[in-house]
């Protein structure tokens, strides 16, 4: 946790309490949790923090790649990045499960072909959409 508190010392943010409580409650989770469920985690020790305050925390966050966004369609869930640990994501469009995968489609190529057209790329966000074997059983 000090590493990313100093990481956002360094671009010049400050830890506020908020902001630390909202880092501390992602770091809590075993599995990816939504906004909501980041508040009610944060309010255990700061009850008068707001939603807004959340999402404009993890939107930060997330600027600053200290913080993944999964999309779902059943609402966005957050992790925190993890040093030197590039994944992407399954998600399951009926359910929401989200899994991590270990892998990377991304290879060289995109990087060459982005060059060719005057873009150097700095990132990249990826999930597999489908269905997990749950709800491949029930269908």
């Amino acid at each position: 946790m000090e590493k990313i508190l100093e990481q956002l010392r360094l671009k010049g943010y400050k830890v506020t309490p908020q902001r630390r409580a909202v880092l501390q409650a992602l770091n809590s989770f075993e599995y990816f949790p939504t906004a909501q469920e980041l508040l009610a985690e944060v309010r255990k020790t700061n009850p008068d923090v707001s939603l807004d305050t959340i999402y404009r925390n993890l939107s930060m966050l997330t600027e600053l790649g200290i913080v993944h966004e999964i999309h779902r369609t059943s609402g966005n869930v957050y992790e925190l990045a993890k040093d030197g640990h590039h994944h992407h994501h399954l998600v399951c469009t009926k359910c929401g499960r989200t899994e991590c995968i270990d892998i990377c489609p991304v290879t060289d190529i995109y990087k060459e072909e982005a060059e060719k057209k005057g873009f150097t790329i700095t990132g990249h966000m990826f999930e597999f959409y489908g269905l997990c074997s749950n709800c491949r059983e029930k269908k």
